[in-house]
């Protein structure tokens, strides 16, 4: 029997719909419950466990009688420090632990803090197309007008700063950036974050660069704040989910100048407490995993992406070997009209999805993005699977 409601929702809730992830998992278990075997290669949500001794951290704290009560709002001493030694060990960037790194609970989480503290109606914010769908999103809700600026495979998949330069940029206040990039795994070089920051500080913009794929398959950690004066002007998010396979444990961190994060502190002391100090400590020890650690899990992720090309291949979409990230991002045979088509088709004729490109803006619509997050005994059940189909 079906309910109707008499409370409406908020006005602000009018441009904000359902993730494409929350309704397509839904349909994909309604497929499984009626008996089909789907293959799920759309979700970047990592497979393989974090390393044994972060685990081990987190089983022995916890079994302490003085770790279950609140904790601070800015994360512990322990952690501040292991992010910023982190940060100056891999991105060879200084972070002053006490006011220049904030953790927080998942990355997500920061867009929504950052974005509630600094935008309101009548602001604008530059979102990337194609780009996360939780920029555009958060947005919404803050009441701030949406301005995309296009991401195009010809110009590396990097903003044409000199292009929007020249538009009325009087209203904007925040600028997101996502390098490396998702979903097109484009790596951005230094020379391109000196001429964002020059863009930024020309036109008074905060830039929000969203950094979590830098250790994925990717030799070169890149920050923004190895643009000096950089903390003048941007904010940068990370987080343990891709990184270190810690997806589930919620762990992230915003760095940047002091009077921002305490701006920031503001609104997020209202919104959430601390993480669980047991977390917290085990994070402690994922940042501090040697460099043999993070090779261990790219030889398993390189092995994958093989089998992701062989399926590619068979679908006949074109790809970059130079992206890097958890993800492939491919352009469709001109036979499909759209990512969303070919998706569907190989859904519904093969049970394996994929994920379109389009569900991350117009840009994206010539697209489709496959995860590496599935072992490669799947992948190659995948390839089977479509093999044997006609599409």
């Amino acid at each position: 029997m079906s309910i109707s409601t008499i409370i409406q929702a908020a006005k602000r809730m009018g441009e904000v719909k359902e993730y494409y992830f929350s309704q397509k998992l839904r349909e994909i278990a309604e497929m499984r419950a009626a008996g089909k075997t789907v293959l799920n290669l759309g979700i970047g949500s990592p497979d393989l466990p974090p390393s044994e001794e972060v685990v081990n951290e987190l089983q022995g704290e916890s079994q302490r009688a003085t770790s279950h009560g609140y904790q601070g709002y800015t994360g512990i001493p322990e952690l501040r420090t292991a992010f910023a030694q982190w940060y100056k060990q891999w991105f060879d960037v200084d972070l002053n632990p006490n006011g220049e790194v904030l953790p927080l609970i998942g990355s997500k989480e920061g867009i929504m803090h950052i974005s509630m503290t600094y935008l309101e109606p009548g602001d604008e914010v530059l979102v990337p197309n194609p780009g996360y769908p939780a920029y555009r999103a958060v947005a919404n809700l803050t009441g701030a007008t949406i301005r995309d600026y296009t991401l195009e495979e010809e110009l590396g998949w990097t903003p044409d700063l000199k292009a929007l330069a020249q538009t009325d940029l009087s209203k904007v206040k925040i600028m997101w950036v996502n390098y490396p990039n998702m979903p097109t795994g484009a790596q951005a070089q230094l020379s391109f974050y000196e001429e964002l920051v020059a863009f930024a500080k020309a036109h008074e913009i905060l830039i929000c660069n969203d950094n979590p794929y830098g250790f994925i398959l990717n030799d070169e950690q890149i920050s923004i704040f190895n643009v000096e004066g950089a903390k003048e002007v941007a904010l940068e998010l990370n987080s343990l989910s891709k990184s270190h396979n810690m997806a589930g444990w919620r762990i992230g961190m915003l760095a940047g100048a002091a009077p921002y994060l305490s701006t920031i502190l503001r609104f997020k002391s209202n919104m959430d407490s601390g993480m669980f100090r047991p977390l917290q400590l085990a994070a402690v020890k994922a940042l501090q995993q040697p460099a043999s650690w993070y090779q261990s899990v790219n030889v398993i992720y390189r092995s994958r992406r093989e089998k992701v090309y062989e399926l590619l291949d068979l679908l006949d979409c074109q790809y970059d070997r130079n992206q890097v990230g958890m993800f492939v991002w491919a352009k469709i045979p001109s036979q499909y009209e759209s990512g969303f088509a070919l998706s569907d088709a190989v859904l519904y004729q093969t049970h394996v999805f994929i994920t379109p490109g389009g569900i991350f803006g117009s840009q994206g619509d010539g697209y489709v993005r496959v995860s590496l997050c599935s072992e490669t005994a799947i992948f190659e059940e995948a390839i089977r699977k479509i093999e044997n189909a006609t599409l």
